[in-house]
């Protein structure tokens, strides 16, 4: 996959995709930081990460803070001995209806979904420029970043704005040889699609669980996605196989949303 012996950053590192994508590039032969706010759950990939006989960091990071983010590519630049791959995988999910949403929960989750991953981009382009080669900058965007979905309006809004970012970070960053793509998963089985599911249920009613079974059911392939499907898919991203592909939003969700 060409990323041993590369150096990664994962915000949002601490658990459920994140954590997954943290140990995936580990097991390649990266070393990875991990950029969360979660300091107890962070410092057992950190540990599963040194078991593989990778090198790992923990750095506290608010993701919505620009300059929390360019100082943890700093920090990881610096403990890690280089920079190479970025991963804005940090992000919050909301589930209520359009005539719910007031100003407080738009701006909480722009902060973090779309300002989150502006400032990764700007924070590894920077480094990967002062450092003088290319390198590889991954976005998380969602299903819903390609098709609206009912009771995730705005949720649905700031993946789109991934998508966009991605595109126009990826035509104006390639002269540098970096390439800027993000991964598009479905309903994965992890924490953020059990909120997911425990909201939907306040406002249809249905039994804990059965909201998840409703989306599953829609996959191709038979099965929800696992965390590890996602990570293997960012791997490919991170690795020199993907070195032709920039500005894509590829679907990682096992047939359920066709582009």
């Amino acid at each position: 996959m060409g990323i041993a012996g590369k150096v990664a950053l994962v915000t949002g590192g601490a658990k459920g995709i994140g954590r997954a994508i943290v140990l995936r590039l580990a097991r390649d032969g990266a070393d990875v930081a991990i950029a969360d706010l979660d300091e107890a759950k962070a410092g057992e990939v950190v540990d599963d990460v040194r078991a593989m006989s990778q090198n790992s960091v923990f750095i506290i990071t608010d993701v919505s803070d620009r300059d929390q983010v360019f100082a943890a590519v700093e920090r990881a630049a610096t403990e890690l001995g280089g920079f190479d791959i970025m991963v804005n995988n940090a992000g919050i999910v909301q589930v209520q209806t359009i005539e719910d949403v007031r100003p407080s929960d738009l701006e909480l989750i722009q902060r973090i979904n779309v300002g989150g991953v502006l400032w990764g981009i700007q924070a590894a382009a920077a480094k990967f420029m002062q450092l003088g080669h290319g390198g590889k900058i991954i976005n998380a965007a969602s299903i819903a970043g390609h098709d609206g979905f009912a009771m995730l309006g705005v949720y649905s809004s700031t993946k789109f704005a991934v998508r966009g970012l991605t595109q126009a970070a990826a035509r104006e960053l390639a002269p540098f040889g970096i390439t800027v793509n993000a991964y598009c998963p479905g309903v994965v089985g992890t924490g953020m699609w059990d909120r997911i599911d425990e909201r939907l249920s306040k406002y249809n009613g249905a039994p804990r669980g059965e909201n998840f079974k409703k989306y599953a059911e829609g996959i191709a392939l038979g099965r929800p996605s696992t965390a590890d499907d996602v990570a293997k898919f960012v791997s490919y991203l991170a690795g020199s196989d993907s070195d032709y592909m920039t500005g894509q939003s590829p679907l990682i969700d096992g047939g359920l949303v066709y582009r």
